[in-house]
């Protein structure tokens, strides 16, 4: 970054101060401070700022469903890297995990204004991307437009042999014919719903951040809060309370639960294969993960 001149063009007056922060593995992030405020800033280098179009569509589609989440100041692309500048949200390490519970169930009863799965933006990530191109069916986009990509992926790297394939292809059909036979709705997702992506405020209340939006199934969702931990049984609780889930869910939450591990083989190698393992395991002998 050449600081002189992001100093003079980001979309923000009187800047002070640019600072390096933690942002997570897919982005170099910044503190951004001027003389009375501070912002998020999200640099992507090689690539244009259409980079973080599905981020900024994500948020903007969540804070129309009334969820709290840092507001878009500017988005673009300066000696070629993209950039996102964000709302700075001051963190609390304390918070009210029922507020974040009904929130996630508000974000998923905002149902897709098309009646279909997908998204108006692409998921653009360090490892793979992802189409979000309309589907009538969520198996439609959830198999082909995320599993599959994912295990063609794993085999080119060399991640995965053919037997490894093999072995997808039957838990394939397990997750087709049971997903073919549950009424899914096209809820707004979060789409990467780890404890990582939400904070509480220093008033205590919840938001959420780092998007990967697209209308979908409410259990992948979900399921993805259950791989790390992070959530409390308040959280679960006031979902469900909120939003009540059908009574076989459990038998889907490894499916979702297996995309995750998926793309975490993908990104940081052999550590995750156990793991993946375990869930296909689990999905082919028909066992449940209950919250």
């Amino acid at each position: 970054m050449h600081e002189a001149r992001w100093f003079k063009e980001l979309p923000v007056d009187g800047i002070q101060r640019i600072q390096r922060v933690a942002g997570g593995d897919v982005n170099q992030a910044y503190q951004v401070e001027t003389a009375s405020k501070k912002y998020f800033l999200l640099n992507q280098p090689g690539q244009t700022a259409a980079f973080y179009d599905n981020e900024v569509e994500g948020l903007r589609a969540m804070h129309q469903a009334g969820v709290r989440v840092p507001e878009v100041i500017g988005q673009g692309e300066l000696d070629g890297t993209a950039y996102l500048l964000l709302e700075f949200l001051a963190e609390s390490y304390q918070g009210d995990h029922h507020a974040l519970g009904e929130m996630v169930a508000r974000l998923h009863a905002a149902q897709s204004p098309t009646g279909k799965y997908g998204f108006n933006t692409d998921y653009r990530g360090s490892a793979i991307a992802f189409s979000n191109a309309w589907t009538d069916t969520w198996p439609a986009l959830f198999l082909n437009q995320r599993m599959d990509p994912l295990a063609e992926a794993l085999v080119q790297k060399g991640l995965w042999s053919q037997t490894d394939y093999n072995l997808y292809l039957k838990v394939r059909e397990v997750m087709e014919r049971d997903l073919m036979q549950h009424q899914s709705k096209p809820g707004l997702l979060h789409g990467d719903l780890w404890s990582g992506n939400y904070m509480f405020l220093t008033d205590g209340s919840p938001a959420l951040f780092d998007p990967a939006s697209f209308y979908g199934d409410r259990e992948f969702d979900l399921a993805i809060t259950t791989v790390f931990g992070g959530f409390s049984p308040a959280f679960y609780e006031a979902y469900c309370d909120n939003y009540p889930l059908e009574p076989d869910y459990s038998y889907r939450l490894p499916f979702y639960r297996l995309y995750l591990l998926m793309v975490h083989l993908l990104k940081f190698g052999n550590s995750y294969r156990q793991s993946v393992e375990h869930e296909q395991e689990r999905i082919l002998a028909g066992e449940a993960y209950t919250i």
